[in-house]
């Protein structure tokens, strides 16, 4: 029976993620193409926040890999920030889980935040930064 629920708990992890990514890579508007939240990192938090045991460090680095080839990004680039907060989420997860639903938001927003910034630094080491303050709104739109 145990089997069986490590099993079913995968299956939904994994077609959560296959939905973050189809939903991050589905077209919208010019004018609403920076309101799109982060759809993966927020999914990647969750798991990470709901089941420690199950989805670690290497399996956001997995899911962050993913993306940097989903997207076309500098390979690593996203692995390495999912892999940074799953590492905050597991080491504090405990404390996290306490804290009340506004607590918790205000949480996923500074890890949303933090992982923009890597983006950021990441994007400014290869020659290429992001020239507008609309970089850092899915940050809010995640939270």
């Amino acid at each position: 029976m145990n089997n069986l629920s490590a099993i079913r708990s995968w299956f939904f992890i994994i077609l959560s993620i296959l939905v973050a990514m189809m939903l991050t890579i589905l077209p919208l508007p010019f004018w609403a193409g920076w309101l799109r939240p982060l759809w993966v990192p927020a999914v990647v938090f969750y798991w990470a926040l709901a089941l420690p045991e199950r989805f670690s460090i290497g399996a956001a680095w997995c899911v962050g890999i993913l993306l940097d080839v989903l997207l076309g990004t500098l390979l690593g680039e996203n692995g390495l920030g999912l892999m940074l907060a799953v590492f905050v989420i597991s080491k504090l997860y405990t404390r996290i889980r306490l804290f009340p639903m506004w607590q918790q938001v205000a949480i996923m927003f500074m890890l949303s935040l933090c992982y923009l910034a890597l983006l950021f630094w990441m994007q400014g080491l290869i020659g290429q930064p992001p020239l507008s303050w609309q970089f850092w709104v899915p940050a809010i739109t995640t939270g």
